[in-house]
């Protein structure tokens, strides 16, 4: 029997606004309070931001599933996505404050980094998965102006401390891939995952 729902396991807004635009009815399959969903994140010693992106959404999928085996919920098929932004081999996480947003900013200011977004769609028996990797310039940004941005808060849970859909556009001179990747669901990848799985998309 086909699905006619997923499960997104994301607490993310725009994750969520994204999966609308392909017409897929989901529900949220969030965290539990005693759930320490940022510990997945942690990044090895030495680790590649592609082989740490694919690993962190594996880890979010394994958590999902066994969340929703616990509730006792229908099956159905869940979704998981992590991204990160990446300058050569270092990783460019959430900023923990609006000190390490400026910092991350500054550092990609002026430069041509990568965004990869893994996403994962599981059942108990199956799984499939893909990335996204896509490509953004920085124009330069004086310290004025990185400051005034991480003040606003729009760096806050966003990797790399920027939105590409939000004030940081300003300063994004080009893009070469997912667009939607880069905000953190790409969704060419996402719909082809959901077709094997029996969607009409």
């Amino acid at each position: 029997m086909k699905p006619d729902f997923i499960y997104l396991a994301s607490q993310s807004p725009r994750r969520r606004q994204l999966l609308e635009q392909l017409g897929v009815r989901h529900e949220l399959l969030l965290p539990e309070s005693d759930e320490d969903a940022e510990a997945l994140e942690a990044v090895k010693t030495g680790e590649a931001p592609a082989a740490y992106v694919q690993r962190v959404t594996q880890l979010k999928l394994d958590a999902a599933l066994a969340r929703l085996e616990r509730r006792g919920l229908p099956a159905a098929p869940v979704l998981c996505s992590d991204t990160t932004v990446a300058l050569g081999r270092t990783i460019y996480g959430k900023p923990a404050d609006a000190a390490d947003a400026r910092r991350m900013l500054g550092k990609l200011a002026g430069t041509t980094h990568r965004v990869l977004t893994a996403v994962a769609v599981g059942t108990p028996r199956r799984r499939l998965h893909a990335l996204s990797d896509s490509r953004v310039t920085f124009a330069p940004m004086s310290r004025q102006q990185i400051a005034a941005y991480a003040a606003g808060g729009e760096p806050t849970g966003k990797a790399g401390a920027y939105a590409v859909q939000g004030r940081a556009a300003a300063w994004i001179s080009h893009i070469s891939g997912s667009y939607s990747g880069i905000m953190g669901l790409p969704l060419y990848e996402t719909a082809e995952l959901l077709r094997a799985y029996g969607f009409k998309i």
